[in-house]
């Protein structure tokens, strides 16, 4: 995946509109990964699944934590993207106090497919869902990737959580200045 296109995919999302009246100010927003991530330096995170333990207590709540940092190095967004809805994510998110990360449902998996990252993990249960990665994106195009080992489908893993850490992305993000299009604009 490093240095080819993030993938175009277009994720229904619910987004907060005050116009909405009831107890349930949202609407459904289709939201378009090529052109969402297609300017600045985004920081993606995929997880196996919204309220599991190492996702729950490490992965989100370390990004969310560091995420004043990250902006100091000149990064635009992160974003937290599991095969999990849009309900389940904003609750989540909620659930976790999470106020800088952007919850991405991916439902169906199509997002999570394309980037090379969708497994099978019946044996937990779970059906299809994400091998645990991040990914940084510079402009649409995705130039590094930090990918936890042994990706399978049969659950021949401990669930790693080693390579994918906000720290290692962080550093990576330190040493490599982003050279993309808004600082070239500036």
């Amino acid at each position: 995946m490093i240095n080819q296109p993030v993938p175009a995919v277009t994720l229904k999302t619910r987004v907060r509109d005050e116009a909405v009246d009831g107890p349930n100010p949202f609407r459904w927003q289709d939201v378009n990964t090529g052109e969402a991530f297609g300017t600045g330096r985004h920081i993606l995170f995929g997880l196996p699944g919204a309220y599991t333990p190492t996702c729950s207590n490490e992965q989100c709540p370390g990004f969310e934590r560091l995420f004043g940092d990250f902006i100091a190095e000149g990064v635009t967004d992160i974003h937290c993207i599991s095969v999990n809805d849009a309900f389940v994510m904003y609750n989540w998110g909620k659930s976790l106090g999470v106020q800088n990360v952007k919850m991405v449902p991916d439902g169906s998996g199509a997002f999570t497919r394309r980037m090379g990252m969708l497994i099978n993990k019946d044996h937990v249960g779970f059906g299809m869902r994400s091998w645990r990665y991040t990914a940084i994106v510079d402009d649409g195009i995705v130039v590094q990737m930090f990918v936890e080992p042994g990706i399978n489908d049969v659950g021949t893993d401990s669930d790693p959580y080693v390579e994918s850490t906000p720290e290692k992305a962080l550093e990576w993000v330190k040493a490599n200045p982003y050279q993309g299009k808004l600082s070239q604009a500036a």
